[in-house]
């Protein structure tokens, strides 16, 4: 069997990297290490953590660390070939890979952990615009049909996004700061939480109602106002 350090060092020096580069690099990938502790490896006084190992192969280009360890792996179809088979065995690899016939596809993985998102009491449209920082909500639980982008969620108050969302309806809500004219959101102005569609004209932001009996909103330059986040549903 041959010693981690021997690894190591001669597909360092195969490589030509020296003990200080392969320092750094490995300090490129979060593994802090000095030239000194590369060469207490190489000498037999001390082995990397099997995760920096990994990476030191990944760096210095071993691919089959069986091989590198006990001179061959009886797993690998290429260590009985000499160089002009093992480029025959690459080739038709290729052709295969090439083909898409022989894809793997990965099993789908059903998640068995509920999703839970916050749903804020508040109802928008009225009441004061800093419920994202209240303790007034309840955990809900959440199944595919609430996209996966969702941060929480809050009810609707009132008939002003009719026909779209109805009074007492639930919207789900991705948080973010700024929104495209357009987009239908959440909003905090002089003091009420609203949910309108978001719009900008001749440099001037108003918030519409979806329901056409609701006069537009105009966002003045001095008014308190702040974006909550996009309305998903």
């Amino acid at each position: 069997m041959n010693s981690i350090g021997n690894i190591i060092a001669v597909n360092r020096k195969k490589n030509g990297m020296t003990q200080p580069v392969l320092a750094e690099k490995l300090a490129e990938h979060g593994y802090d290490y000095s030239y000194k502790t590369i060469s207490s490896w190489e000498k037999g006084l001390a082995e990397p953590g099997i995760m920096t190992f990994v990476e030191i192969c990944r760096i210095l280009g071993i691919t089959d660390i069986y091989e590198a360890l006990y001179g061959e792996n009886p797993y690998n179809p290429f260590a009985s070939l000499n160089d002009e088979g093992r480029d025959k065995l690459n080739d038709y690899a290729s052709l295969l890979i090439g083909s898409h016939k022989y894809d793997r596809h990965p099993a789908e993985v059903i998640s068995i952990v509920p999703r839970r998102l916050k749903l804020y009491e508040n109802r928008v449209s009225a009441g004061t615009g800093n419920f994202l920082d209240s303790d007034d909500y309840q955990w809900k639980e959440v199944g595919d049909d609430v996209s996966r982008e969702a941060n929480f969620g809050l009810h609707i108050s009132g008939d002003s996004m009719e026909p779209r969302y109805k009074d007492k309806s639930i919207v789900w809500v991705k948080q973010q700061s700024s929104l495209t004219s357009g987009n239908i959101g959440i909003f905090y102005l002089n003091g009420d939480a609203f949910c309108k569609k978001y719009h900008e004209e001749d440099g001037k932001v108003f918030l519409l109602s979806l329901n056409e009996k609701y006069a537009p909103i105009q966002v003045h330059e001095n008014d308190s106002f702040r974006i909550f986040g996009r309305v998903l549903n």
